[in-house]
C-alpha cells in the first residue's frame, strides 16, 4: 500500500501545554482513516499541522512523501482540508466563493467552470449556489465546505467534522461520497460520531492527552471489550440454573454469569475463550437439554464502549 500520509514522532506544545505528544502513524491510499478522541485531545490540532496551518514543536509530517515543513506550498497542493466550522468568506456567494477557491489552486477559465459544476452536483449545491454563504444553514456550510476541500481533486483529504450539522439524508450522501473517493486517495476523517467510523472507515485510531492509545480497524478495537462476541440468552428462573450448570462446561465457554431483568426473567450470559465463536455452541447446549429461551443472541459490543474504555484513564492506556 502506497504512504500518503506519515507522521514521526510529532508534538506540538503550546508554552508548557503539551497537545499532541510524540503521535507516529502512516496513512496508504485506499485507506479512511477514523480520527477519534475526547474534546481537546489534540485531533484538531495534528490536523492542523498535517494541513501545514500549525508548526510542530518536533517531529515530522509529510504528504505524498513530501514534508509539510519544508514543502508547504508542495503539499498545500495534494491536500484537502476542511476545517472544523468550515471557515470561508460569508460575504460571497457559494459559486464566487468556489470559483476563487479555483483560482487559487490554479484553475482557471472553461476548466475552473466545468470542475465548479461537477463538485456543485456531486456536493448538491444546485440550490444554494447563487446564495450569500452567510445565509445558508449549517449543514450546508458544511458541504460548502466540503466542496472547496475536493475542487481540485487532491490525493490526500482531512475532513473535521464533515457531518456535523447535516439531517440523516445528507449524513448519508456524504458517507457515500467519502465511500466513493477513498479508492483513489488517503481521507482521514475525524469524527465523534462513532457509528460513522464503522460506516465509512477502514481503520480507526483514538487519541488522548495528545497521545496515540489505539490503532486497528473497528472489529480489532471491539476484540478489546470484555463483552466482544459473548452469548447472551434470556430464560425463565425456573430452568436458569439448569441452563448455568449445562453451559459452565461448555467447549468455548470461559465464565457463565446471570442477572435478573426488570420484567423477572434471567438474562445469562456467556464469555467466551478468546476470540471463540460459542453462538452456535450455547445453541446446541439448550436444545441438547431442552432448555426453553425466548431469546439468544451475540453481543458484539459497541465503538461507544470501546471509545469510554480506552479513553477513561487518558494517557495511560498508550
Amino acid at each position: 500500500m502506497e504512504t500518503m500520509v506519515e507522521l514521526d514522532n510529532l508534538s506540538k506544545h503550546f508554552g508548557p501545554f503539551v497537545a499532541v505528544d510524540g503521535i507516529s502513524l502512516t496513512v496508504g491510499k485506499g485507506e479512511v482513516l477514523g480520527f477519534l478522541g475526547p474534546n481537546g485531545a489534540g485531533k484538531s490540532t495534528t490536523m492542523r499541522m498535517v494541513a501545514g496551518f500549525l508548526s510542530p514543536t518536533s517531529g515530522t509530517a509529510k504528504v505524498c512523501g513530501h514534508d509539510v515543513a519544508n514543502e508547504p506550498v508542495k503539499v498545500k497542493s495534494l491536500l484537502g482540508y476542511m476545517a472544523e466550522g468550515s471557515p470561508s468568506y460569508e460575504d460571497m456567494t457559494v459559486r464566487s466563493f468556489l470559483t476563487f477557491i479555483a483560482e487559487v489552486r490554479g484553475l482557471s477559465g472553461h476548466a475552473a467552470k466545468v470542475r465548479i459544476e461537477e463538485v456543485v452536483t456531486k456536493i448538491k449545491l444546485e440550490d444554494v449556489i447563487d446564495r450569500s454563504i452567510d445565509v445558508l444553514s449549517k449543514g450546508y456550510k458544511r458541504r460548502v465546505g466540503l466542496a472547496q476541500a475536493i475542487l481540485h481533486d487532491p490525493p490526500v483529504l482531512i475532513l473535521d467534522e464533515p457531518t456535523d450539522g447535516l439531517d440523516p439524508n445528507q449524513k448519508h450522501h456524504v458517507r457515500s461520497l467519502i465511500e466513493d473517493m477513498a479508492a483513489e486517495k488517503a481521507i482521514i476523517v475525524s469524527t465523534h460520531i462513532l457509528e460513522e467510523v464503522e460506516a465509512v472507515c477502514t481503520r480507526a485510531v483514538i487519541i488522548g492527552n495528545g497521545r496515540l492509545l489505539a490503532d486497528g480497524t473497528s472489529e480489532d478495537l471491539l476484540r478489546t471489550l470484555p463483552e466482544h462476541n459473548a452469548v447472551h440468552i434470556v430464560v425463565t428462573p425456573d430452568v436458569a440454573a439448569s441452563a448455568v450448570a449445562k453451559l459452565q462446561t461448555a467447549a468455548g465457554v470461559s465464565g457463565v454469569s446471570q442477572i435478573t431483568r426488570a420484567d423477572g426473567s434471567t438474562e445469562i450470559q456467556c464469555a467466551p475463550e478468546g476470540d471463540a465463536e460459542i453462538l452456535d455452541t450455547v445453541g446446541s447446549v439448550l436444545r441438547d437439554n431442552t432448555i426453553a429461551y425466548s431469546q439468544l443472541y451475540k453481543n458484539r459490543g459497541d465503538l461507544d464502549a470501546v471509545f469510554r474504555s480506552i479513553t477513561a484513564g487518558g494517557a495511560n492506556h498508550a
